[in-house]
């Protein structure tokens, strides 16, 4: 069969989440008081959360579309630059707010501060006209935590399509990821935010909204995966690094982008949260924020072709 250009199938279609980082890497977390403090050079990069699963999806072989808001400005620009050459099918709007920003401090052992901007206003809406086409195309949906995304589950359950989202470092009581938290399929977040409560949090997840599974990534760490097949979550451990760990910015939405590819593959989670790890102890290789995503080849190479399961650990 062959598709008009526009009518291709998305195996992800992402919403929401694109912007750029400015990192500045700094010698210590965190940051000495003083009025100055010499770093390296500053750089920017296309980053963001969305910007990072699409990119990550579409180096592992998906077909990815991506729509969002972008100020028509040098950073709306340098996404765009970014983008293009990706696979991604990106599908932007013109914002007169502005590209969305970050200043992200990374200490010498990659790990990073972020400090996000959110400058969208709470009426920002994307017009069913520009998002529907897409979603009538689209196997599998990732919504970022972007305001303006939460109007679109509604569309997405008239259609009947599985929806994904990132929480990040939720600590299960700020109501403004609660939508997002029960409403999707697929929930992953950070532990970073409830700490030792994160195990209560993801069972309240699976129990309150619609999850089949809820992931919780923590760094070096690895990551806690429930299901609802699971009594307790299970600790999957983090891959190993094919280098020295330098910037961890981005390593989240490369594990979601591993994970997301197991699963529209028909793999069992536990394969997922592997595949997941493998690709986001890639990413902290690199310098910069979604510089080098892992690829299908890499991934395949990762793999262990007997890998055990995961234990499961009281959290």
């Amino acid at each position: 069969m062959t598709h008009q250009p526009g009518t291709e199938p998305y195996d992800v279609l992402v919403v929401g989440g694109s912007g750029v980082d400015t990192v500045v890497r700094v010698p210590t977390l965190p940051i000495p008081a003083a009025d100055s403090v010499p770093v390296p050079p500053v750089r920017e990069y296309a980053g963001h959360t969305g910007t990072g699963v699409a990119v990550g999806c579409a180096a592992l072989g998906l077909r990815t579309g991506f729509l969002d808001f972008i100020g028509d400005d040098p950073q709306g620009a340098l996404v765009r630059e970014r983008l293009a050459g990706t696979g991604v099918d990106f599908r932007p709007l013109i914002s007169p707010h502005g590209t969305r920003r970050s200043v992200n401090l990374v200490a010498p052992d990659g790990r990073r501060t972020s400090l996000h901007d959110s400058r969208d206003p709470l009426d920002l809406r994307m017009p069913p006209e520009h998002y529907l086409p897409a979603l009538r195309r689209a196997r599998h949906v990732h919504l970022s935590i972007t305001h303006f995304t939460r109007f679109l589950y509604d569309d997405i359950a008239a259609l009947g399509l599985p929806v994904s989202t990132d929480l990040h470092d939720w600590d299960g009581l700020t109501c403004h990821h609660k939508e997002f938290a029960f409403r999707s399929d697929l929930v992953f977040l950070s532990t970073a935010g409830a700490g030792e409560r994160i195990g209560a949090v993801m069972r309240e997840i699976l129990r309150e909204g619609r999850a089949s599974a809820v992931i919780a990534t923590a760094g070096a760490g690895g990551a806690y995966l429930l299901s609802s097949e699971d009594r307790t979550p299970r600790h999957v451990p983090a891959a190993v690094p094919p280098g020295a760990v330098v910037d961890s910015n981005g390593a989240g939405d490369a594990f979601t982008s591993g994970f997301l590819h197991g699963h529209l593959a028909g793999r069992e989670f536990g394969e997922c949260a592997r595949r997941g790890a493998l690709a986001g102890a890639h990413a902290c290789v690199a310098q910069g924020t979604h510089t080098a995503p892992l690829d299908a080849a890499a991934l395949t190479a990762g793999e262990e072709p007997q890998a055990g399961a995961a234990d499961a650990v009281p959290v």
